[in-house]
């Protein structure tokens, strides 16, 4: 009997120190520094609203991180993203967090045949970018927000403010995926009420002013999606529509605030807080081939009362009670 306690008293020993080794072992994995890299495609308020939701929600998860932020220059943005993604595989990275899809198509492409997941944000169609086999069900190591707009509420935005609208310009990037999605979207859109859509396509920045100046002489307004280079370039269409006398119409407030006339906008700092909060529960554990792409599609009406005023249109009764800026 005593043989046999002792052999109990062994046994239970050899489990403890298994225990405290497994114990020590889960606080060690659990107490390393996470290295985080966030790359966002360019430098404009809605990008940078992105990467403060993603900030906010990152410095609320309790984990311990360190981020590296870089931005690409509107001159060679998808050849920095792309090096900023292979630095961080490069570095092991734990994750990289992309803000628009050049960038996260760059990321996505960088972390192939690796275990670094990727997630992003602001990507209007990400199964067009091909970075998830369906919003629902990823598979890949790759998932995050897509910022769809409502291109409907924003047209009738449009009509209403300029009830004998004939024509809408749209000036794209044909490089943005994102931006080829909605143009086909806005034109369903504006099929269905006998408005013609005049688009232009652009390579890069050096394309727009004479694109903005040819198309703003042939429409009753211009229309931006979230073009990211459009968007970087807003104040060269602002000038060519002005010239004309015709508004602009944005897809988020900081455009409004920018000059635009009005736009059915989406939260980014918002969408970036959503972004986070999935960024932060993969890094816990969460499976990120079966985490669903999350869609933010509540928008709000945004109008410039500046430029309301300045091309004398009445603010109509339907948008009463919309949130209203003035220019910067």
């Amino acid at each position: 009997m005593k043989k046999i306690t002792k052999i109990l008293s062994v046994v239970m020993a050899l489990v403890l120190v298994a225990v405290s080794f497994a114990a020590c072992s889960d606080k060690k994995a659990t107490s390393k520094t996470l290295k985080i890299g966030i790359i966002q495609y360019m430098s404009h308020p809605s990008l940078d609203n992105c990467y403060k939701g993603i900030l906010d929600s990152l410095n609320a998860s309790g984990l311990d991180f360190t981020v590296d932020y870089q931005v690409g220059s509107s001159a060679s943005a998808d050849a920095d993203c792309a090096n900023f993604a292979k630095t961080m595989v490069a570095g092991s990275y734990d994750m990289i967090i992309a803000i628009a899809t050049p960038a996260a198509k760059a990321a996505f492409t960088a972390t192939n045949d690796t275990e670094i997941p990727v997630i992003f944000s602001a990507v209007s169609d990400p199964v067009a970018a091909s970075l998830v086999k369906s919003l629902d069900n990823p598979e890949y190591l790759c998932t995050g927000t897509s910022d769809v707009l409502d291109l409907k509420a924003q047209v009738d935005l449009i009509q209403t403010m300029q009830p004998d609208v004939k024509k809408i310009g749209i000036l794209y990037t044909s490089s943005e995926d994102n931006s080829v999605s909605n143009l086909a979207r806005f034109k369903e859109v504006c099929s269905e009420r006998n408005i013609e859509v005049i688009a232009t396509a652009v390579q890069n920045a050096t394309d727009i002013p004479s694109a903005a100046e040819d198309l703003a002489s042939k429409v009753d307004c211009i229309n931006n999606f979230t073009d990211n280079n459009v968007v970087n370039n807003l104040n060269v269409v602002l000038s060519a529509a002005d010239k004309h006398n015709i508004p602009v119409y944005g897809s988020e407030e900081e455009q409004v605030k920018n000059g635009c006339l009005a736009s059915v906008s989406i939260d980014y700092v918002s969408l970036g807080k959503t972004t986070g909060q999935m960024a932060v529960d993969v890094l816990k554990g969460a499976d990120i081939k079966t985490m669903a792409v999350k869609t933010i599609t509540d928008a709000t009406p945004v109008i410039n009362k500046t430029v309301l005023n300045k091309l004398s249109i009445t603010l109509p009764s339907q948008y009463a009670n919309a949130t209203t800026v003035e220019s910067k």
